[in-house]
């Protein structure tokens, strides 16, 4: 084992052991779509991007958030529409807080564009659509 695997198998093992019990995937189709981007001063970008996931063969709704800021450069995401279906990998909220209902993205996988936020290793599941016969 070389030395970059075992830094990339330290660093994969600690964040298991701090955000285990947390992490989690839905895959739905998208409700809703709310993009705001707020620049201030030139410098400082901001991004926020809240979807509204429903899953397959359920009648909740999951919120999902998406939050990054960044100097210099406008922070990026794909284009996601109200219908998509997608796949949403990232954290549900700390128990007691006000965020516990959401999930916080790590990457969304936009499976009718097919296109990530963060490239994935793999090759990408095919969406079958289901017909009914009468």
């Amino acid at each position: 084992m070389s030395f970059k695997e075992k830094i990339a198998q330290y660093y994969t093992k600690s964040y298991l052991k701090k955000y285990g019990d947390r992490l989690t995937q839905v895959q739905g189709t998208v409700v809703s779509v709310k993009v705001s981007e707020k620049t201030i001063l030139w410098i400082f970008n901001k991004i926020t991007v809240t979807l509204l996931v429903r899953p397959e063969r359920s009648k909740n709704v999951i919120k999902c958030v998406y939050l990054r800021n960044r100097w210099f450069k406008k922070p990026e995401f794909i284009t996601v529409n109200q219908g998509n279906l997608v796949l949403v990998q990232g954290l549900k909220g700390k128990k007691g807080k006000g965020n516990s209902e959401q999930v916080e993205m790590i990457n969304i996988r936009n499976m009718t564009t097919k296109k990530d936020l963060v490239p994935m290793e793999g090759k990408m599941q095919k969406v079958q659509k289901v017909q009914r016969m009468k």
